[in-house]
């Protein structure tokens, strides 16, 4: 994928600034209610980002992410499951940086999952835009597709230095060569956590999953919040409601559930 396209989400934010999944049959109850199924979805205020990059560093650490080489890097091949987009404005002295993060948006209408002729790539039950890598035949449809390329494939055969093998997260599988791979909301979590809950006896709360994923978990400033946007009381549905509140490329009514609050700067 040609660095202009990706680098067209930069313009975006100056403007407005496998593993394999399987649906999970657990699901949430209000008091008074019956089940109510999860939606998973994320807010990232832009307000608190400080550009430190620990979301995508972990993200990298906890999904088994390859690191592409340096060829591959300076061919655009490099794999990013969260990145941080980064735009200025001004000169210096007089220079102001803004930074975006930019995880998988996990639409509610995902063109993606329209195009792959063999359903290697769908949404959970729970809005989860999944990917099976044993299913993916490397068409790449889905990464075109993807007006947001959050989307990567894998170039080469991913290369672990013996020294790094040891840190290798054991509930995420390595993908192969010839495959896409994306964010996935770190699903393999929500799964720990639900069964949990489950062996607790208890229901799963706002509290147990707001800083789940582990880019929210390594935020120092706390700009992530994750949570069940069908919970009107959770952290991450009010912040939703805020003002301050985007989508990016809303127009295209792919209807995301990253919703981004904005910075000061632009508020009204």
């Amino acid at each position: 994928m040609s660095p202009t396209r990706r680098g067209f989400l930069g313009e975006m934010a100056r403007a407005a600034v496998g593993v394999g999944l399987v649906p999970d049959p657990v699901s949430a109850k209000s008091p008074g209610e019956g089940p109510v199924r999860h939606k998973w979805g994320m807010v990232i205020d832009l307000d608190r980002c400080t550009g430190c990059q620990a979301c995508a560093v972990a993200c990298r650490a906890e999904n088994n992410i390859p690191v592409a080489g340096l060829v591959d890097t300076e061919k655009g091949r490099g794999i990013f499951w969260m990145n941080l987009l980064t735009t200025s404005e001004g000169t210096y002295p007089d220079l102001r940086q803004q930074f975006l993060p930019a995880p998988c948006n996990h639409c509610e209408d995902p063109p993606c999952t329209k195009v792959c002729p063999v359903g290697a790539t769908s949404q959970s039950e729970e809005g989860i835009v999944q990917q099976i890598p044993d299913r993916c035949i490397g068409c790449r449809l889905c990464e075109v597709s993807c007006p947001y390329t959050r989307r990567y494939f894998n170039w080469t055969e991913p290369d672990w230095p013996e020294e790094l093998r040891e840190q290798l997260n054991p509930d995420v599988s390595v993908r192969p060569h010839g495959v896409i791979e994306k964010c996935l909301f770190c699903h393999h979590r929500i799964r720990s956590v639900k069964e949990r809950v489950r062996a607790e006896g208890r229901t799963l709360t706002d509290a147990d999953v707001r800083r789940l994923p582990a880019c929210a978990e390594s935020c120092p400033a706390e700009a992530i919040v994750f949570g069940d946007l069908n919970d009107p009381r959770s952290e991450v549905s009010q912040l939703a409601e805020s003002p301050r509140a985007f989508r990016l490329l809303e127009e295209l009514g792919t209807h995301p559930k990253v919703i981004y609050l904005r910075e000061a700067k632009w508020r009204e």
